[in-house]
């Protein structure tokens, strides 16, 4: 849920297409997507508890060649400045307490 309590950033590549990649033999490519799914979806949850503007944010789940999952944000430059003042602040809290 964004803050407004609309509808969570699209994440997107929610369905893994088995035809949309090369296989390599014993490597666990859903298991990585899965992963970044959920990571993309953990991440919107904090967004939202942070008050950030969820709305539009994009997010796709993704594998790289070894497996593990990426997630590929679009988001534009203001959303990507306010998580940049959370972290900044998260590390100033940190190094305070």
């Amino acid at each position: 849920m964004s803050a407004s309590g609309e509808e969570a950033f699209e994440v997107t590549g929610c369905e893994f297409d088995p035809d949309a990649v090369l296989w390599v033999r014993g490597v666990d490519y859903v298991g990585g997507w899965r992963d970044a799914r959920d990571a993309a979806e953990e991440l919107n949850g904090a967004l939202a508890a942070a008050g950030l503007e969820t709305a539009g944010l994009v997010g796709s789940a993704q594998t790289r060649a070894d497996g593990s999952g990426v997630v590929r944000l679009l988001w534009p430059a203001e959303t990507v400045r306010a998580v940049a003042e959370l972290v900044r602040s998260a590390g100033e809290l940190r190094r305070a307490g």
